[in-house]
């Protein structure tokens, strides 16, 4: 009687795991995707190591296959952390900081970011290195699409240089190329996985803030 018990005890185990893996493998894609950062594109917001969750269905849900999405109520916002497919590589996932949406002016002067003529204050997050790089724009950002730059502006491949196959400007990345919002640094590492001592620990854990504000107003954090 109490191998029968047992038996049937491990039985509802199973179904329970199967049943759970069936739900979390269909819920997946549609919730939370896992990507490591390969570049310093993003520093010191976004390190080289660091693996991050992204949040897939914060500007809705994209049915398989197309570019469709439902239930995009909220879209991407100035300042929002993104991971997209770049329109100029469908190939390869970029992650970089929305900093124009539909309808903004985008331009840069030197080091400064201007949008819709107002002086962006993005000295908190923002990293230079170089030399400021030649100015940029004005370019008016389509509704459906975003504009986006990497915190580290003197050596990030983003919205200001992109180009199709014929050479042509194509800095705007369409709504439906977006995999969704970069949330937390669920683990961070700046070696190889058997280097233990190289695991940053202060950054696991550390929540990506969407960060966005106007020199002429007090900057807050979303």
């Amino acid at each position: 009687m109490a191998r029968f018990k047992a038996t049937k005890a491990y039985e509802y185990l199973q179904v329970i795991f199967v049943a759970f893996a069936v739900v979390f493998g269909f819920l997946r894609p549609f919730i939370i995707e896992a990507y490591e950062i390969p570049s310093g594109s993003m520093e010191d917001t976004l390190l080289i190591g660091d693996r991050i969750l992204v949040c897939k269905f914060i500007y809705g849900v994209k049915i398989p296959f197309t570019s469709w999405r439902v239930f995009d109520y909220h879209k991407p916002q100035r300042g929002d952390v993104i991971v997209f497919i770049p329109p100029h590589d469908p190939r390869r996932n970029f992650v970089k900081r929305v900093v124009g949406v539909g309808g903004d002016w985008v331009e840069t002067k030197g080091p400064n970011l201007y949008v819709n003529g107002r002086l962006v204050d993005d000295s908190a997050y923002v990293k230079h290195q170089y030399p400021p790089l030649p100015d940029f724009g004005p370019v008016h950002v389509p509704e459906g699409t975003v504009f986006v730059m990497g915190d580290n502006r003197d050596r990030s491949n983003d919205s200001r240089f992109w180009r199709d196959k014929y050479g042509r400007p194509t800095p705007f990345v369409p709504l439906g190329n977006i995999k969704g919002k970069a949330f937390i640094i669920y683990w961070s590492q700046g070696g190889r996985l058997w280097e233990l001592h190289k695991v940053r620990i202060r950054r696991i854990g550390k929540l990506i803030r969407s960060q966005f504000a106007f020199a002429d107003e007090s900057k807050e954090a979303i």
